[in-house]
C-alpha cells in the first residue's frame, strides 16, 4: 500500500471509528502476526502510526 493509501484509510478509519480505530489496528496487526502474515501486519502498523500522528498528542 502506497504512503498515500495508508494515510487515506487511517483518516477514513479515524472518522467513522474515532479513537477505537487505533486499538482495532492494534489487534489486527497483533492477530495477522500470530499467523505468520507479516507483511500485512507491517501494513496495519503503519495504518495504526498514522492514526497516531492524526489524533496528536495526548492531553490530560
Amino acid at each position: 500500500m502506497r504512503e498515500i493509501e495508508i494515510h487515506d484509510y487511517a483518516r477514513q478509519l479515524l472518522e467513522a471509528h474515532g479513537e477505537k480505530a487505533i486499538a482495532e489496528a492494534a489487534r489486527n496487526a497483533v492477530d495477522l502476526e500470530a499467523r505468520g502474515e507479516v507483511e500485512l501486519a507491517r501494513t496495519w502498523r503503519h495504518v495504526e502510526d498514522a492514526m497516531k500522528i492524526m489524533r496528536g498528542p495526548h492531553q490530560s
